[in-house]
């Protein structure tokens, strides 16, 4: 068996743990995953189905590619067989996987399926970090499941020295917008400070005017009402609103929706549509998301400054 060393990367406390124990005299890392799985990697897995776009994405900027051997049908990656947590056992088993990887929303939707898996000795995983911290941490994890940790820190470091380039612009503004920042908008629901989202607008240099919006199930969406949010109509200098799959909202949507036209954002022209995959998503995409709020929120000083 291979040895795993440790790894301490300044600044991240692995809130999914990381550790090692002796096995046959030699030291194997052991995982833990979101739903408490203890995974044991003595060599990295090499024939893996993802069933998230995330992680998907990550594992292709990880630099891995003939070790995965199929994606979830919304991915894009030519050459990958497409799998659903919709298909039956079998085809899973027909691929040979040694490692599938999931979300908890599947991994407690489709019990059947994870648990034939499970019982024919295919390790599953489940992974769907809700804020950054825990962003990072899974992306160590990926690295050490595939192999791949030295890719994995680089992609942290980059990161994070992205982040404070960009927390240098915003450092030096005269003044912060005030955003609502909406999540479903038929709903209307927006981010739980915290989220992804909300690091993304803060991060590009907003300010949360739900900042009081409590969570749902624990979950990063948060009930508002439009009670709520109009009671802040004249604070709100931008309206923003994810789309995706569960959203699909338009500027015309939102600036005809009965009483939205007391909204300062919507008075002045100020909604936008951000992609959810750039918002929302454990992924290097939330770089361009917070530069994406930022064009939006301070064109002048992106535009001038933002190309690195």
């Amino acid at each position: 068996m291979k040895q795993v060393a440790g790894t301490i990367i300044s600044g991240i406390l692995l809130s999914l743990v990381f550790t090692g124990v002796a096995l046959a005299g030699k030291e194997v890392l052991i995982i833990r995953d979101q739903a408490g799985r203890v995974i044991p990697v003595d060599v990295p897995f090499e024939r893996i189905i993802s069933l998230y776009g995330a992680h998907t994405h990550n594992l292709k900027a990880l630099g891995l590619n003939r070790e995965i051997l199929g994606i979830c049908p919304g991915d894009d990656w030519k050459g990958k067989h497409k799998f659903s947590y919709h298909d039956g056992l079998e085809k899973f088993l027909a691929a040979g996987p040694d490692l599938v990887l999931v979300r908890p929303m599947i991994d407690q939707g489709y019990p059947r399926l994870i648990k034939g898996l499970e019982k024919a000795g295919i390790t599953v995983a489940s992974f769907q970090p809700p804020d950054v911290k825990e962003m990072l941490d899974y992306w160590m994890m990926l690295g050490r499941l595939t192999g791949k940790t030295c890719q994995a820190i680089k992609m942290i470091h980059q990161f994070k020295d992205e982040i404070s380039r960009i927390q240098n612009i915003t450092g030096s503004l005269p003044y912060q917008k005030r955003v609502y920042f909406e999540a479903i908008h038929d709903r209307m629901k927006t981010f739980t400070p915290g989220s992804m989202a909300i690091f993304a607008l803060e991060t590009a240099g907003g300010i949360n005017v739900a900042a009081d919006a409590p969570a749902v199930r624990d979950t990063n969406i948060a009930f508002y009402g439009k009670e709520r949010i109009l009671s802040k109509a004249r604070e709100i200098d931008v309206f923003l609103s994810q789309k995706g799959t569960m959203n699909q909202p338009t500027v015309s949507m939102i600036v005809h929706e009965p009483g939205f036209t007391i909204i300062k954002a919507v008075q002045e022209g100020r909604v936008f549509i951000v992609d959810e995959k750039q918002v929302s998503r454990p992924t290097m995409e939330l770089l361009e998301g917070v530069r994406t709020i930022g064009r939006i929120l301070y064109p002048e000083a992106f535009d001038r400054r933002e190309t690195p």
